[in-house]
């Protein structure tokens, strides 16, 4: 994505977009990293043609999977996708040495089994591990092969349950506990942080100038995703929403009650030292996947005229929960979710219709949940809920949603993330000047937001 920003002026242009398909090998599931750097590349020469003059490049993927780099600098396999089952029998043995508990205290994350520590812990003894000497998250990583540092961007640092949640240093203490090497971490940086110029290499093969740097930006997709939020004021929770969903509210501080982690709610790090307090719901993982299942049986269904059938379907049908872990491997999710509905001994869908409808059904109640539970663990009063991200396209989605909450829904951006990270890149470029509600203000004023009110509930409609 290209961003062109100045005062009173936010513009996103796509340049180049591409599939992001993990590859099973004989020793587990793996993302394909090589392609997808040679992918950016394309990007980054496609962005460096259509700028006049492009000033910054920023980064951001998703969160806890990491590459393992040599002393040489080389890659010591493919990164490993957080969907890989490895991690299940490492939980046990990180639990032995640090009580959940106070793993809680410490580092303010939520308990899923791919986090980074249970990933490393799984990773102990390995050849790759005791090779490496530095660890880089996915788009450090990427940063790295652009610009040569060795840097680890805060925010997505803090979903590797390793980051002190107070300090925003790395807890070396958890590490060294659990016999991994606390020398692999790499330097953090925070967002706005200018790393310097692209490499030569890199600026050869896209033809980017000498005067074009790498700045972090909120490096996890949530991060930047929710500067992009276009809220007037506090009172609002967000629904950044693609294959994940991470419902929760903005924070100065975080909430480490037993209350919360029981909620199993986290503290992830923000732009500007905010906290994202949020949990993750399964998101739209649940109909991505049903579609793949469809497709590879041959019957191939169109999006669009499934979510129109969809909502012609009455209100208060069967609901599951999305957030069951069996729903976490890829694989034939309509035929787990018919068995999810079993053993609630509830009907099941009989039509691909019908499941998309019990998907978002689902989801909206679990936002709805999730919404009203970071507001009461928080005291943060939510008065709005923002849905930003590929979800905030889908109509019936926003509309139960609002539903289920009982709040407004305001939909929108669908970018929020790129928005986010371009924003981020722009202040510190001298572009635009101001915090995060500032940088908000140019978002309500630039970008189309839908609303979506309420309608009764069916307990409303009853009496």
């Amino acid at each position: 994505m290209v961003g062109r920003v100045a005062p009173g002026e936010l513009e996103l242009t796509e340049v180049h977009r591409f599939p992001n398909e993990p590859v099973r090998l004989p020793d587990g599931l793996h993302w394909d990293i090589l392609r997808l750097y040679s992918e950016v590349l394309v990007g980054l020469r496609e962005a460096t043609r259509a700028a006049d003059g492009l000033l910054s490049v920023g980064v951001d993927s998703w969160g806890v999977d990491y590459g393992l780099l040599d002393d040489a600098g080389s890659l010591l396999g493919d990164p490993y996708h957080y969907r890989d089952d490895r991690t299940v029998a490492a939980v046990d043995t990180v639990h032995d040495v640090i009580a959940p508990a106070e793993l809680y205290a410490r580092t303010g994350i939520q308990f899923l089994p791919f986090n980074t520590v249970y990933q490393l812990a799984a990773a102990r003894g390995s050849a790759a591990l005791r090779s490496a000497t530095t660890m880089l998250q996915i788009p450090d990583l990427v940063g790295c092969w652009l610009s040569g540092a060795h840097v680890s961007e805060v925010t997505n640092a803090s979903t590797t349950g390793l980051l002190d949640v107070i300090e925003r240093t790395w807890d070396r203490e958890i590490v060294e506990s659990l016999g991994l090497p606390s020398a692999i971490l790499a330097t953090l940086g925070a967002p706005g942080d200018v790393i310097g110029p692209l490499g030569d290499e890199v600026r050869r093969e896209t033809g980017s100038s000498a005067g074009t740097v790498l700045t972090l930006v909120g490096s996890h997709d949530t991060a930047s995703a929710v500067v992009g939020v276009p809220a007037a004021d506090e009172r609002f929770a967000y629904i950044a929403c693609g294959t994940w969903a991470l419902v929760g509210v903005e924070l100065e501080r975080a909430v480490l009650t037993e209350e919360s982690r029981q909620a199993n709610f986290t503290n992830e790090g923000g732009v500007d030292g905010r906290i994202r307090y949020l949990r993750n719901v399964m998101g739209l993982w649940l109909l991505q996947e049903s579609l793949r299942t469809w497709e590879l049986e041959g019957h191939p269904e169109d999006l669009p005229s499934l979510l129109v059938a969809a909502a012609e379907r009455p209100p208060g049908g069967p609901v599951f929960e999305p957030d069951d872990p069996g729903f976490l491997p890829p694989g034939d999710m309509p035929a787990r979710i018919a068995a999810a509905f079993r053993r609630l001994d509830q009907p099941v869908p009989t039509t691909p219709a019908g499941f998309v409808r019990a998907i978002l059904d689902s989801l909206a109640a679990a936002f709805a949940r999730v919404v009203h539970e970071a507001a009461r663990l928080s005291g943060r009063q939510v008065e709005m809920v923002h849905l930003v991200g590929g979800g905030a396209r889908n109509a019936l989605l926003c509309q139960l949603t609002a539903d289920a909450c009982e709040l407004p829904v305001l939909a929108g951006p669908a970018e929020a993330t790129a928005i986010g990270n371009v924003l981020v890149q722009a202040r510190a470029g001298g572009l635009v000047a101001g915090d995060l509600e500032t940088l908000r203000a140019l978002v309500r004023a630039t970008q189309d937001i839908r609303r979506f009110e309420p309608r009764l509930s069916p307990a409303a409609r009853r009496g």
